[in-house]
């Protein structure tokens, strides 16, 4: 990106700083709609009058790691949905003391390059050593605009010198020019990548221009291909810079972690809690249903009876006093419930026999074959459409030899 341009854009970002409002000029709605797709909090001074904004930003300078190991512990809790642990507050880095000056960045036009593709020739080479020449003269004399254009000529000659560019790129750090330095620089390093000089004076550019961290790379790069007593003076001043700007990052990120794993532990909890809730809900309904199947105690018979006879008002669709619906007839029907006499159950039937069976017992408790057996007492001649059915089948036959009557 263009440096002046991002110049232009940390000026902006000054202004809002020290005054949000004028975000709630209409003009950069584009711009606060975009600040807020990014989920950014925004000052309700950046809405205008008499709006109250999404929210207040927080103090970055304020956040520390104390201040993540503080949080509301209510908010962990398992009752809290997962959105809301979307909610918390960004962490915003804050702003890193740093010493040294820099220089605003130059935004002239890009200087005059060489040819690379032109063949050199003996004769252009040694004009270029004779333009470089002319050049150092009027360096020595402070006269940097006359020697840029001594160095040009010489780069234009001769393209190939990677050293000629390397000079220019000192003279433009001498004429606090650091973009037009880090182009000569780069220039001078595509021909030789172990240019000393090369990575120098674009170390010492990057310094100008406050960009401490690729800054102090390159110097170190510089002072391990040719030491010099200017390098290490100028790592002096970038070293505890980048030292900073380092330790700044990681102490971020490992907050920036350590939230992530709270925030992944908490939606943990959350899911162990819905799945108990889930399971506690499944277990009290099965119970319920299980409840309900004899219409008294779970699993059991209904609350007139107890194990050893039938109450007087017979099982829920089951054994009326007055015998079943319709009766058996006295020898009994086909696939019916053999022995029964006319009109009523037999009388000869040993309940605790019955209620003893664990099969029997079991097969009470299942809705399926309640309904199925219920469905034979109501109608005797519904039995034919329950005698393919596996499970209900075999209890029938149970219950038809418990009816049968001794043998």
């Amino acid at each position: 990106m263009d440096p002046a341009k991002v110049t232009e854009l940390k000026l902006f970002v000054d202004q809002i700083k020290a005054n949000p409002a004028i975000l709630s000029s209409p003009s950069l709605r584009f711009f606060r709609d975009y600040l807020e797709s990014l989920h950014c909090k925004l000052p309700a001074g950046a809405y205008g009058p008499g709006h109250a904004g999404t929210s207040s930003k927080r103090d970055t300078s304020d956040i520390d790691m104390e201040g993540l190991e503080d949080e509301d512990d209510d908010a962990k809790g398992p009752e809290n949905p997962p959105e809301d642990l979307e909610s918390d507050d960004e962490i915003v880095e804050s702003d890193v003391e740093l010493e040294g000056e820099i220089v605003e960045a130059d935004n002239d036009p890009p200087q005059k390059m060489g040819d690379s593709s032109i063949e050199v020739t003996e004769e252009s080479r040694d004009s270029s050593q004779e333009a470089k020449g002319k050049a150092m003269e009027a360096i020595s004399e402070g006269k940097l605009d006359e020697a840029i254009e001594h160095l040009t000529e010489a780069i234009l000659l001769n393209p190939t010198s990677a050293i000629m560019y390397a000079t220019r790129a000192n003279v433009y750090i001498k004429w606090k020019k650091p973009n037009a330095a880090i182009r000569d620089a780069n220039a001078a390093l595509e021909i030789n990548p172990d240019s000393a000089k090369g990575y120098k004076s674009r170390g010492m550019a990057l310094a100008m221009l406050g960009k401490w961290e690729e800054a102090a790379k390159d110097l170190h790069v510089a002072s391990k291909l040719d030491y010099d007593e200017e390098i290490n003076a100028v790592l002096k001043k970038v070293e505890p810079n980048a030292h900073k700007i380092e330790e700044h990052h990681r102490k971020y990120e490992r907050m920036r972690k350590e939230r992530e794993e709270k925030k992944l532990q908490r939606e943990r909890e959350h899911r162990r809690a819905e799945a108990q809730a889930a399971y506690e809900k499944a277990k009290k309904q099965e119970q319920s249903s299980s409840g309900r199947t004899f219409g008294g105690m779970p699993g059991g018979f209904p609350s007139g009876g107890m194990p050893g006879g039938f109450p007087s008002g017979g099982m829920p669709g089951g054994f009326p006093s007055g015998g079943m619906p319709g009766g058996f007839p006295g020898g009994g029907m086909p696939g019916a419930f053999p022995g029964a006499g006319s009109g009523g159950v037999p009388g000869n039937i040993d309940m605790s026999k019955i209620l003893n069976d664990p099969e029997l017992m079991a097969a009470f408790k299942d809705p399926e074959v309640m309904a199925a057996l219920q469905d034979v007492m109501k109608n005797p001649a519904n039995l034919s459409k329950h005698q393919a059915n596996p499970k209900v089948a075999p209890i029938i036959a149970k219950m038809m030899g418990n009816f049968a009557g001794p043998k």
